[in-house]
């Protein structure tokens, strides 16, 4: 029993284990996030192009009365909807993101080239493993 406990403690607190759990907390504070975007924006923006238009009361009875069974194909489109809202609204997060990094990137100051290995006797410029310039044919020292 003691070695599983070790083992479970190796585990458990691991880099991985850990980079997991903080991802689990900050993917469900996203996904509150994206909810908020998604229920609180773009739905009543959607809802002006629809004229209020509640795809939720959309149904078709299935037989006749009050307590005939529904196909309430209104809360399937409902969720599609909602779906392809919110694949939309991770997509231009992730596009937004992207795109800042691409800008970071670009300001920051490219590193400095690799000075160019040259040959001793004819001036040359010889590839970093070569032994031999390829120009002159002479040997070449190791510490070149």
């Amino acid at each position: 029993m003691r070695k599983f406990l070790q083992e479970f403690k190796a585990f458990a607190v691991k880099g991985n284990v850990i980079d997991l759990a903080v991802g689990v907390i900050i993917g469900s504070s996203f996904t509150a996030i994206v909810n908020s975007l998604v229920q609180d924006v773009l739905t009543p923006l959607l809802s002006l192009l629809t004229k209020g238009l509640d795809f939720t009361t959309l149904s078709l009875p299935l037989g006749v009365g009050e307590d005939a069974a529904k196909l309430a194909y209104g809360n399937f489109l409902s969720a599609v909807l909602n779906f392809l809202l919110v694949g939309l609204s991770v997509f231009l997060f992730v596009k937004l993101l992207n795109t800042a990094r691409a800008r970071l990137k670009r300001s920051e100051p490219a590193a400095a080239p690799k000075p160019k290995r040259l040959c001793p006797y004819c001036c040359m410029e010889i590839a970093e493993k070569a032994t031999r310039c390829p120009h002159c044919t002479s040997r070449l020292e190791e510490g070149l």
